[in-house]
């Protein structure tokens, strides 16, 4: 019941935030792709990924959909690798934003748009810098902002704890 919820959970936060209207790669999905599994283990990447591939239905599919949903899957399968400090966990999650980057543009060098060669390959990596940028202060933002949740739901605990 409970693993249920959380999936449906997580399906809904990930899928809402993806229809929000947002800057070019300012959202919470790379943030969340870590914290999940980092939080509460990698058996909830499938609604990670889940949620990617109905969105990327209907937002559109296109030719580098796979190297995105690679990029999230290899961010959830890493989360646990880090320290579990915040320098550790917001390190990981800016980790996501790299990983990100490395692997979606790679996809879209393959796709031949920059031409397959190293200077294509040069080139793809170049021309993503800005949304690389918004990647990684997003990426930034909604880790903070995860850490803030998680500290006050900490301190909401202790509190009912304090009172039963």
């Amino acid at each position: 019941m409970r693993y249920s919820s959380y999936f449906l959970t997580i399906f809904v936060i990930l899928g809402f935030s993806r229809f929000v209207p947002h800057p070019p790669n300012f959202t919470s999905l790379l943030a969340i792709s870590f914290y999940i599994p980092f939080l509460f283990g990698r058996k909830y990447i499938p609604a990670i990924l889940l949620s990617f591939v109905l969105t990327d239905l209907i937002i559109g599919y296109h030719l580098t959909t796979h190297w995105t949903w690679g990029s999230v899957l290899i961010i959830g399968l890493i989360a646990n690798y880090f320290p579990n400090k915040l320098v550790g966990r917001i390190s990981g999650a800016l980790s996501g934003a790299f990983i990100f980057y490395l692997i979606t543009n790679f996809g879209v060098w393959t796709t031949g748009m920059y031409g397959i060669t190293f200077l294509g390959l040069i080139e793809s990596y170049t021309l993503a810098i800005p949304f690389f940028s918004y990647s990684l202060l997003s990426t930034l933002i909604f880790s903070f902002l995860i850490e803030l949740l998680i500290q006050l739901y900490f301190k909401f605990r202790k509190i009912n704890l304090l009172k039963s």
